[in-house]
């Protein structure tokens, strides 16, 4: 059999095969045959093309439809796809087989400030140790993900805010340099939203925002089925959309950005003073216990019915909230997915952000729109990465530049 890595659909037909084994699962030659729109015998000389170049095998016979019986088909037992997630404070590696599944996962602190170099060869550590348990050799290609801006034709961060060191970064390049695959790299909020796309919530929506709220915040735009980047590769970049021109200086540099006032660390810091003040009790206590405070402290302190914790959740959620109705009255989203580490805050978040956005924009837009939470957690990053990639891979042999 031929190893999968290197090798490429030859037309549109194999292509679209591959994709509905992505994504659908094992199907006969005839159903193949049938969503593709080709006759019996077109449809069998691609399937068995497919098969002689080891991108795709049979694995038994299918149902009877009357006459010859067909055979189900699926996407090569070999084929792996590798998933980078760093984030600002941990990276995460995994594997998925053909159909995106993840079959191996690794996650380790990191700190982005020892510059892409160290960061970047931490992950190339995991992915060796990854590869090993796994017994996995090769990959057919791989999805990276990164905290920030990123030109993703060129496949290197620009200018990322709380990044320094990385700004043009080969990221693309010293990745493939290693692994000897196809490789791309994107934001990772355009990445968890191909996730979303893929296996979760969204699976059925075309045009939707993902929002991620996190250390950093910023949305995935889905139009059509697929992520909307922008000119630049900006597009989506809310967290630095000015809220008030008198507010707390932004780590972009400017002033009073909607993550200067709910971002992870503008949470941290509100957690800290509340502290430290006397005028949160739980979060004094937990500073007191911990010595120090994280923005999901401040979510644990709501939860518990803190009410200087609760006031902070949802202060951020309204001001999330007139962002997104903004959004929502510009784009018209068929759903609003909420995800990242501050979605764990959870409901008392998501109210806010509802109440805000359903009584600030149009009837119309939000009429049948939802705005609901991730269910899909950090796989949405994991699995949105090789989606990405294998959208690259499983392309007409002529799209690869």
């Amino acid at each position: 059999m031929t190893d999968v890595l290197g090798v490429w659909p030859e037309n549109p037909h194999q292509a679209r095969v591959l994709r509905l084994l992505r994504d659908d699962g094992p199907a006969s030659r005839a159903e193949l045959g049938e969503a593709v729109e080709l006759s019996r015998s077109k449809a069998a000389t691609e399937i068995d093309r497919l098969i002689e170049r080891g991108l795709v095998e049979t694995v038994g016979p299918a149902a009877s439809r009357g006459g010859r019986r067909s055979s189900i088909v699926r996407i090569a037992g070999g084929t792996r796809f590798l998933s980078v997630s760093i984030g600002a404070t941990s990276i995460e590696v995994a594997i998925t087989d053909g159909e995106l599944r993840v079959i191996s996962r690794i996650t380790e602190h990191t700190e982005l400030r020892r510059g892409p170099t160290a960061v970047i060869g931490q992950a190339l550590e995991l992915v060796s140790k990854l590869r090993a348990d796994s017994g996995t050799t090769r990959f057919t290609g791989a999805g990276i993900g990164i905290p920030g801006p990123v030109s993703y034709h060129e496949g290197i961060p620009v200018s990322p805010p709380f990044m320094p060191g990385w700004h043009r970064f080969p990221v693309r390049e010293m990745f493939g340099t290693e692994l000897g695959c196809p490789v791309l790299v994107d934001n990772d909020v355009n990445i968890m939203a191909l996730g979303e796309k893929h296996a979760g919530i969204a699976k059925s929506f075309d045009d939707f925002l993902f929002i991620k709220i996190g250390a950093g915040i910023g949305a995935g735009i889905v139009v059509g089925g697929s992520v909307y980047r922008g000119a630049n590769g900006c597009a989506g970049d809310i967290g630095h959309t000015a809220v008030d021109d008198n507010g707390p200086m932004c780590v972009c540099g400017n002033s009073g950005c909607l993550e200067a006032y709910f971002g992870g660390a503008a949470l941290t810091r509100d957690a800290l003073a509340a502290a430290r003040s006397g005028r949160s009790d739980q979060l004094a206590e937990q500073l007191a216990e911990a010595g120090t405070l994280t923005a999901l402290d401040v979510a644990h302190a709501a939860a518990a019915g803190d009410p200087v914790a609760i006031g902070m959740v949802r202060d951020g959620g309204r001001r999330v909230g007139k962002v997104l109705a903004s959004l929502v009255s510009f784009f018209n989203p068929g759903m609003i997915v909420i995800g990242g580490g501050l979605a764990g805050i959870g409901h008392a978040l998501l109210a806010e952000i509802r109440g805000v956005v359903y009584r600030s924009s149009l009837p119309l837009a939000t009429g049948a729109m939802p705005i609901v939470l991730s269910e899909m957690g950090d796989q949405a990053g994991l699995v949105g990465a090789t989606r990405m990639i294998s959208d690259h891979v499983f392309t007409a042999a002529d799209a690869p530049s």
